[in-house]
């Protein structure tokens, strides 16, 4: 008997709106508690919205606030430019150039 395919989960980029892997795109979690910041693990607690590995995305995100509201939550300049250093420094590790 064949193996059954494996279903992929499939989440939306908040920043282009595309449906994408969820393992192609980055978690960005808001805990109840602290600011928000980038889930590498993808298991976090709290409320997560999914951007894809591209800054465009996190910086047109942030100008429709997009982000904010998926997260329903005030976010400060401050992360998000914490988030933009992290996705630059992510996709240095993946050897892409942003």
């Amino acid at each position: 008997m064949p193996a059954k395919p494996r279903k992929i989960p499939m989440r939306m980029c908040v920043g282009c709106r595309e449906m994408k892997p969820k393992v192609e795109l980055l978690r960005v979690v808001k805990p109840q508690e602290g600011d928000a910041h980038i889930d590498r693990t993808g298991k976090a607690q709290g409320r997560g919205a999914y951007v894809c590995g591209q800054i465009e995305c996190l910086r047109k995100a942030k100008k429709s606030r997009a982000l904010e509201r998926a997260l329903e939550a005030q976010i400060d300049e401050a992360v998000f430019a914490q988030l933009e250093v992290q996705i630059e420094a992510l996709g240095a590790e993946a050897g892409q150039t942003p």
